[in-house]
């Protein structure tokens, strides 16, 4: 494993780079293209991969600490890093090396392309397909709401498999595969500056060389790799937005006065108490977050229902915790400047993101019954 520092890396970047362009990215829906190139200089787009291709070798344990750190100045940034580390996921293992070594490099930025307009959330079950062509392979596919769609370099791609059995086929796509047109723009809630956007592929041809992993294993290479990285990573950015509201709703309280009392809104006992709730949900969400890597990291049993738990706890006490901020706030929490009303608004994408809460929920009570997840 290597020296570096990446907690004193995105530090440096959260702070001089992330922040000050945070609110031009929200407001405009301007992909943060200064804070990737930071990224990139730093290591940090290389901090999973491995030192064999010239990476820092780092596990989801500092993943986390990186998106985390990031979410807490900008929520876009934060799920860019998470759908890249996400896709590094299944490449590391199975892309190609000269891809790999761009990489870790920083020169090159991945993301994934499961989701689709047929299978909706349940990007598990694609109805892309994949058609044999000689050495060559013909995608064809309507992706929805893909991260980074017109600035990744790359797409982890899913489609059903070329004629193995399973459920799907995993596909590495250079985004400027001709035949592949990222579809209008994003005008969201929130996450506004993240480019999700469709993107329609027909008959689109690569060699079948792109294929990652066997033919028909993508459904294993979704929950081995991918699953448990999306989910604890989705789970960091809503602790982040968690910790910036908390911070952000403490200071304000106690810096706003009623000026004919004399005191402020901390000296409220409702107020206080509001503020409370919204640490302890906050550190709540952090320690079962850290739990489910620790469960990771030690191959604990509990590891599965952990990694399901994280994402759907995080997401669910995110938008308490920031709609609190919202209240303690009140009518100031409107005004952009506040700063608590875009962790308000980026808080909700963690329950529709798939999986989705109410999925993960369905998933958990499966495991906890003793039923079979999928």
């Amino acid at each position: 494993m290597s020296s570096f520092d990446p907690v004193s890396a995105i530090e440096a970047i959260a702070t001089d780079v992330v922040a000050p362009a945070a609110a031009h990215v929200d407001r405009d829906g301007a992909f943060p293209r200064a804070a990737v190139a930071a990224l990139g200089q730093a290591g940090l787009l290389g901090l999973t991969s491995s030192t064999e291709v010239g990476g820092h070798g780092r596990g989801l344990r500092d993943a986390v600490a990186v998106v985390e750190r990031l979410a807490r100045e900008c929520a876009s940034t934060a799920m860019i890093a998470c759908m890249h580390y996400s896709a590094v996921a299944v490449l590391e293992p199975h892309g190609p090396r000269d891809v790999r070594r761009e990489i870790a490099a920083g020169r090159h930025l991945s993301t994934l392309a499961f989701s689709e307009v047929g299978s909706r959330g349940q990007f598990w079950a694609p109805m892309s397909t994949a058609t044999a062509a000689g050495d060559d392979v013909l995608l064809t596919a309507r992706k929805s709401w893909i991260t980074s769609a017109g600035h990744a370099d790359s797409y982890v791609w899913s489609s059903r498999p070329l004629a193995a059995p399973g459920a799907s086929t995993l596909w590495l796509v250079p985004r400027t595969t001709p035949g592949l047109e990222p579809a209008g723009g994003f005008d969201g809630l929130g996450l506004r500056g993240n480019d999700s956007r469709p993107i329609d592929a027909r008959d689109v041809r690569v060699p079948a060389s792109a294929r990652l992993g066997d033919d028909g294993a993508g459904f294993d290479l979704m929950l081995g790799a991918v699953l448990p990285t999306f989910n604890v990573l989705s789970a960091a950015v809503s602790v982040g937005l968690m910790e910036t509201a908390t911070a952000r709703t403490a200071a304000h309280a106690g810096a706003t006065t009623f000026a004919h009392l004399g005191s402020s809104i901390a000296d409220l006992p409702t107020a206080r108490a509001y503020v409370a709730r919204m640490r302890i949900a906050t550190d709540q969400a952090r320690t079962l977050l850290l739990d489910t890597v620790d469960a990771l990291e030690r191959g604990r049993p509990d590891a599965v229902l952990r990694v399901l738990q994280s994402k759907a706890a995080a997401g669910e006490a995110a938008a308490t915790v920031t709609e609190l901020a919202m209240r303690v706030c009140g009518g100031a929490a409107f005004r952009k400047d506040v700063g608590v009303e875009r962790a308000f608004r980026d808080a909700r994408a963690a329950q529709v993101m798939a999986p989705t809460t109410d999925v993960l929920y369905d998933f958990i009570g499966k495991a906890v019954c003793g039923l079979p997840v999928f």
